[in-house]
């Protein structure tokens, strides 16, 4: 084992594995609220969001919200926020994780473009800076750690 996971591993790290996506995305599977989803980790994204078509998929209970979201050329889209959602990845999990619903029909179009798979959503900064993250792309793996 390197030093760098036995040294998370200790202080309470989960190890998440990564997979590099055909446009050099970082995707990784979660399961939110028990049901399982291709998300890109986006370390630039604030917040982390589910597409507004995947809201009934993903059992979210949303509502409207005045956050506007912007990126991939997008900008000022209305969202929905949904609150209290239990996400898993990997050995590492939250309950009342607060996810952003949106239409992310612009993402996947840029993906499809390059011949890329859709995404159900993006793992943003919110949880990654909460839980500590640590990547290691050398070995494609996401640390997150877990409440004590």
């Amino acid at each position: 084992m390197s030093k760098l996971k036995k040294l998370l591993k200790n202080k309470g790290y989960a190890k998440i594995p990564l997979v590099l996506g055909d446009t050099n995305h970082l995707e990784v599977t979660a399961r939110i609220n028990g049901v399982s989803g291709r998300f890109i980790l986006d370390t630039g994204a604030s917040n982390t969001c589910v597409g507004v078509d995947k809201a009934g998929y993903f059992k979210l209970v949303s509502k409207d919200s005045e956050i506007k979201a912007a990126g991939a050329g997008a900008t000022d889209m209305d969202t929905l926020v949904s609150v209290k959602n239990k996400i898993e990845m990997g050995g590492w999990k939250k309950a009342k994780q607060q996810i952003v619903v949106f239409d992310l029909v612009h993402v996947n179009e840029a993906l499809k473009a390059h011949k890329s798979l859709p995404v159900d959503g993006i793992i943003g900064a919110d949880i990654l800076i909460k839980c500590k993250a640590v990547i290691d792309y050398a070995s494609r793996n996401l640390f997150l750690k877990n409440k004590k």
